[in-house]
């Protein structure tokens, strides 16, 4: 796995109290001291696009809080081909479910930072702090929940739920309406089990009945986000 150049540490250069997504991850729950020793076992990395932060199969030695930017988080089939199965924002924490080693790869879709902990380490620090532990637990269930959802979503929804479905949860998850969408056509695409022509002409149609507005090709605005939300749910 091809490391990032680790920056000064959150002491010196992004202190955990004032991390801009703090609020949305499980570090809010850290009071002043939890912070400093967040801090004291974090490295701060910077990744550019496509740049590996986790490879499929390879030990599981760290945690990872994504601080700004999306990745891409994917599964390698036994044939080669790669298989989307979600996009993390900030907030978010990648393996948290591994074993002993990671079950999925994940690579930065623009650039991105974390903040990388070591397992043990982390796991340490868990056991002197129940309220991090409860909040990771969590995490955890939101997780296997967004799973669910997403087995629900290549099983029953139809091509324009299912980018329905995708446009709320990520306008819900980056916190407003007005969507830069960091991800390529044929990312999401993959990502919803349809083709790039497919997604394309869904767009299209939710364009043309004023659920959302277009800029460009990657800037989405949702401009009805109930009936959004209640076509996403087959309504």
């Amino acid at each position: 796995m091809l490391d990032a150049a680790p920056l000064p540490d959150c002491d010196t250069l992004r202190p955990c109290g004032s991390c801009g997504a703090r609020h949305l991850s499980v570090c809010a729950r850290a009071d002043e001291a939890g912070l400093k020793e967040l801090a004291a076992i974090a490295e701060t990395l910077d990744f550019a696009p496509d740049q590996t932060l986790a490879a499929q199969d390879e030990p599981a030695a760290h945690l990872f809080n994504i601080t700004s930017g999306v990745v891409r988080v994917f599964k390698l089939m036994a044939d080669g081909r790669r298989q989307i199965v979600g996009f993390l924002f900030a907030g978010d924490f990648l393996g948290l479910a591994s074993g002993d080693r990671y079950a999925f790869g994940a690579e930065a879709v623009g650039a991105v930072t974390a903040c990388r902990f070591r397992r043990g380490r982390y796991q340490a620090l868990l056991a002197r702090s129940p309220s991090l532990e409860g909040a990771l637990l969590e995490r955890a269930s939101h997780d296997l929940r967004a799973a669910q959802e997403q087995m629900l979503l290549l099983g029953r929804k139809s091509a324009t739920e299912r980018l329905a479905s995708f446009l709320t949860d990520t306008a819900a998850r980056t916190g407003g309406d007005d969507i830069d969408l960091a991800m390529s056509r044929a990312e999401i695409a993959d990502y919803l089990g349809l083709t790039i022509e497919t997604v394309s002409r869904a767009m299209t149609g939710l364009k043309a009945s004023g659920l959302i507005t277009l800029s460009g090709a990657r800037r989405v605005r949702v401009e009805r986000p109930d009936a959004l939300a209640a076509l996403a749910c087959g309504d």
